[in-house]
């Protein structure tokens, strides 16, 4: 692999912070399924990494706290029969998640209120509406 993952612009994770664990997988490969370690267990430590700095690894936390065990990040990929492809799978995947775990959050939006000549319109549209509908009905005799 290269020097790290890199999660966007000026956010590169270096490999030493990245856990890698293998196992058998479930998926495909057939008689080779039960003599490969093919399946990937990708970790990254948020809470403690030094890749982040502090307003970046506090949004992250936040953000992914429900997938977090003791700050610990974990991706799995094993829908691939190559441990190699399962690889780039969970580097791929992980740094998506930091990616949108750390993104700036949204502007507030400015209340607003209608002009005053769109309530007019809209009011006027209205009777308009009204008055087709009261000319469909029978007339009253």
């Amino acid at each position: 692999m290269d020097s790290g993952l890199v999660v966007r612009a000026g956010v590169v994770i270096p490999e030493t912070e990245l856990g890698w664990r293998f196992s058998r997988s479930s998926g495909p490969g057939g008689q080779s399924v039960n003599t490969t370690d093919s399946r990937v267990e990708l970790s990254f430590d948020v809470a403690g990494t030094t890749a982040l700095n502090d307003v970046l690894r506090a949004r992250a936390l936040e953000r992914l706290r429900s997938r977090l065990v003791d700050g610990v990040l974990t991706v799995v990929a094993s829908e691939h029969k190559s441990q190699w492809r399962n690889r780039e799978a969970a580097r791929t995947r992980l740094a998506a998640l930091l990616r949108d775990a750390i993104a700036a959050p949204p502007r507030q939006r400015r209340p607003t209120k209608p002009s005053r000549g769109a309530v007019r319109r809209r009011l006027d549209e209205k009777k308009r509406r009204g008055e087709t509908k009261r000319l469909r009905s029978r007339p009253d005799d």
